[in-house]
């Protein structure tokens, strides 16, 4: 599925809306360039998921993860761009995460070959003449 986004609000409401698609067990791995608005897109879902449209969400660029509670899950949003080695993940909690809930990954090509069967890749692009547009790609993996 593609979008076209062309402020950041159509950006969040592209995450909101899939959010009532995304289910205990989840992982979505979020693709882009620095400034693509993965952290936007991941705030909006993660606050539409806490049914907590004014839970604080900061980046977990400096630490690599963060946990929220949901009614029926956790929510475990990695930032895996200062990661050097995948195996760095597992001190992260990376195993419990995938047993509890919904994972969101930005910088997922940081897993090599950790990267799981079975994910939702989400590709954030910023337009050739427009900083403010966004093109935004979701695409369900289920191989096993």
């Amino acid at each position: 599925m593609l979008h076209t986004t062309h402020s950041e609000n159509e950006t969040k409401k592209i995450a909101a809306a899939l959010a009532s698609d995304i289910r205990s067990g989840d992982i979505l791995l979020l693709h882009g360039n620095l400034g693509a608005g993965k952290t936007v897109f991941a705030r909006s879902l993660i606050r539409t998921l806490s049914d907590a449209p004014e839970l604080e969400v900061p980046s977990p660029t400096f630490t690599l993860v963060q946990t929220y509670e949901a009614k029926d899950f956790h929510l475990w949003h990695f930032d895996l761009y200062r990661l050097e080695d995948p195996e760095e993940i597992y001190e992260l909690g990376w195993e419990e995460a995938l047993s509890d809930g919904i994972v969101l990954v930005e910088w997922p090509e940081r897993l090599g070959t950790l990267k799981p069967a079975r994910y939702l890749d989400i590709h954030i692009s910023t337009g050739e003449n427009d900083d403010q547009q966004r093109s935004i790609e979701i695409v369900r993996h289920d191989s096993a």
